[in-house]
């Protein structure tokens, strides 16, 4: 008998974190997976992300967390800090895995996508190959989805839409639902080689504009920058001289930095996120993760995060066979919640960074001061956030089989 006949087949429309964290959850649970890349290849376009404790315990169920944890480099204190150098908050490696009960590791995105890849059967990831959803299925009738491609159409038991935040299956999905605004800030990200001297993790805010350094594994740094600016702005020569104008007076070792990068190898982007969120991440046999679903603003560090959660949660919910229709209400039910809950989160810590004038940014400095009182004071951000816990299987259920059971992922 052709096994291809019995199991279900799941197409997936990206390939960025949260896709190909769905497509190898998936997988481990005896489904067939076709992972559509419009590009070339798997290189990702971005620098680096910080997955906090959460993301790690997802990536627990996938057997990937402890690749990512032997990655770690934070070990000492770290903090926030004011453009003059002085800190405003300070925490430590100890404080956050104490809180949270694990680790703060920042890596690259494509260290982590590797990760991720390495963990599907050849011809599984299939690059250069757009996908456009054509039906999106029809769970209670039995109709499957069909996604078009330039060598024909593939039917699927199950597509996911992983196509970030310029998703062309959302509309198909939520047609007339508002896209996602402007944040009212925009974002530069580098990777460059470490300064000559040792530095403490930061994240430096000033008027109007924020710069986090983090040190990766491989000796290299991951600088990232956010400001307030109108919407489509770029710099009308090069993206690491207008970090220079911006920047070049704040601290060490932020300017070393800037002239550590090299000239065409800074990224930018305007921040979007969606304040109005979906009424739900699926329709039919098709569903939403990752920045398709509830982009967010960068400032708490989640959306990579929370993309991973969704990968993690979509399979836990669904079986290896039959109607699907049940787990993608119970992943919408698990997910939007969840999910619409740090969007908000994000977007006040936005709104913070938007303070411009000197009386504001004071009475925020002297906030942020108050954690001196004691490290835990400058994690609560991430109460609700880095201690989530993925989905457990009862006694029953893993006698079934890997996956099966009932959500008690906190919310």
């Amino acid at each position: 008998m052709d096994n291809r006949t019995t199991t279900p087949h799941a197409v997936v429309i990206g390939s960025g974190i949260g896709g190909l964290t769905a497509a190898v959850a998936l997988h481990a649970r005896g489904w067939r997976v076709t992972v559509l890349e419009r590009a070339a290849s798997l290189q990702p376009v971005g620098a680096g992300i910080g997955l906090a404790p959460n993301a790690l315990r997802a990536l627990d169920v996938i057997g990937a967390g402890d690749d990512i944890r032997a990655l770690a480099t934070w070990q000492g204190d770290g903090g926030m800090r004011a453009p003059d150098g002085r800190w405003l908050a300070r925490t430590s490696a100890r404080a956050a895995t104490e809180r949270f009960g694990d680790l703060l590791v920042p890596v690259h995105r494509a260290t982590l996508i590797d990760i991720l890849a390495s963990r599907l059967p050849d011809g599984t990831v299939r690059t250069g190959t757009p996908g456009t959803l054509t039906d999106p299925g029809a769970a209670a009738g039995g109709r499957r989805a069909v996604v078009t491609t330039p060598d024909g159409d593939l039917p699927a038991d199950l597509v996911i839409g992983a196509d970030g935040i310029n998703s062309a299956v959302r509309p198909v999905l939520f047609p007339g639902h508002p896209e996602p605004s402007y944040a009212g800030l925009t974002t530069w990200r580098v990777v460059v080689p470490a300064p000559d001297r040792p530095f403490a993790p930061h994240e430096t805010w000033g008027r109007g504009a924020l710069w986090g350094t983090q040190p990766l594994k491989d000796g290299r740094v991951y600088a990232y920058a956010a400001a307030v600016a109108p919407a489509g702005t770029r710099a009308p020569d090069d993206e690491r001289a207008e970090l220079r104008r911006r920047f070049a007076d704040w601290h060490d070792p932020i300017p070393a930095l800037i002239d550590a990068a090299a000239p065409g190898q800074v990224l930018r982007h305007d921040v979007r996120h969606l304040t109005t969120p979906l009424p739900a991440f699926h329709r039919g046999r098709t569903l939403l993760l990752g920045d398709a679903a509830h982009p967010m603003a960068p400032m708490l560090g989640q959306g990579g995060n929370q993309a991973i959660e969704d990968g993690v949660v979509l399979a836990h919910h669904l079986p290896p066979h039959g109607d699907p229709g049940a787990g993608l209400a119970a992943y919408s039910a698990a997910r939007v919640p969840r999910t619409t809950g740090v969007v908000r989160a994000s977007a006040r810590v936005a709104r913070l960074l938007t303070f411009t004038s000197a009386p504001a940014v004071a009475v925020r400095e002297t906030l942020m001061s108050l954690s001196r009182f004691g490290p835990g004071l400058a994690l609560r951000a991430f109460d609700g956030i880095a201690d989530w816990r993925p989905p457990q299987r009862t006694y029953s259920d893993r006698a079934q089989g890997p996956g099966d059971g009932h959500e008690h992922a906190r919310r």
